[in-house]
C-alpha cells in the first residue's frame, strides 16, 4: 500500500508539473526535460507512469473532458430558470478553468493538435449546444427580450469563453478568467434578458 501511494503522488506529480508547462508554453514549446525538471522525477519513473509527452498530454485532455459532463449535469439537476443556469453553469467552468491548472492546461491541449482527434476535443462543441438549448428553453418561457435570437446568444457566448480562457489567462492583461466570464454576461444580460428577469436576478445580471 505505502508503494502505490508513492506510484500515485509520482504521477500525480507529473501531472501537475506538466500542466502547469503546457499551461505556460503549449505542448510544441515543451520540452520532456522541463516537465521532468518541474517535477523532480527521473526518466525512469516518468516512462513507468507515461510511454511518451504525448500520451501526458492526452491523459490531461481527458482529465479535464471528465469534468464538463458532470458539472453540466450538476446545473441541469438545479429547481432554477433555464438562464440562471446557464448563467451559473458557465461562471463555474470559468472559474475551475482559472484555479485548476490541471484543467486549464488540458482544455487548452483539448484544442490544439494534440487533442483534435479525440472525443475529448469534439466535446467541447457540446457547451455551444448546451447553452443553445438552456436560451431556446428561456425564450420560451419568456426571460428573453423579443427578437433575440437563442442560436445567435450561445454562439456568442461560446466564442466569448474560447477568448475569455485566451485572454484571461494572461494576469498581466488584467482581470482573469472567471472575472471576464463575468463581464461577458454582465453585458450580454443586459440585452438579451427580460426586464423582470433582471430585477429578480440583479446579483447575477450585476456582479
Amino acid at each position: 500500500m505505502p508503494q502505490q501511494r508513492r506510484a500515485q503522488a509520482t504521477r500525480r506529480a507529473i501531472v501537475v508539473a506538466a500542466a502547469e508547462e503546457f499551461d505556460g508554453a503549449g505542448y510544441d514549446g515543451t520540452p520532456l526535460s522541463a516537465i521532468l525538471r518541474r517535477s523532480g522525477v527521473t526518466k525512469g519513473a516518468f516512462y513507468f507512469h507515461f510511454a511518451s509527452k504525448e500520451a501526458l498530454a492526452i491523459t490531461l485532455v481527458r482529465l479535464q473532458g471528465q469534468r464538463w459532463p458532470r458539472l453540466r449535469q450538476r446545473w441541469l439537476r438545479r429547481g432554477i430558470d433555464p438562464l440562471s443556469i446557464a448563467v451559473g453553469m458557465v461562471d463555474e467552468a470559468s472559474r475551475l478553468i482559472e484555479n485548476d491548472v490541471v484543467i486549464r492546461a488540458g482544455t487548452r491541449l483539448a484544442r490544439d493538435r494534440i487533442g483534435r482527434d479525440l472525443a475529448e476535443h469534439r466535446a467541447l462543441t457540446e457547451w455551444e449546444q448546451v447553452l443553445t438549448d438552456l436560451l431556446q428553453r428561456s425564450a420560451d418561457r419568456g426571460l428573453l427580450r423579443s427578437g433575440v435570437n437563442p442560436d445567435e446568444v450561445a454562439r456568442v457566448i461560446h466564442a466569448a469563453m474560447v477568448g475569455v480562457r485566451t485572454v484571461g489567462a494572461e494576469r498581466s492583461h488584467g482581470a482573469g478568467i472567471a472575472a471576464r466570464a463575468a463581464e461577458v454576461w454582465r453585458v450580454t444580460l443586459q440585452g438579451i434578458a427580460t426586464a423582470e428577469w433582471l430585477r429578480s436576478n440583479r446579483f447575477l445580471s450585476t456582479r
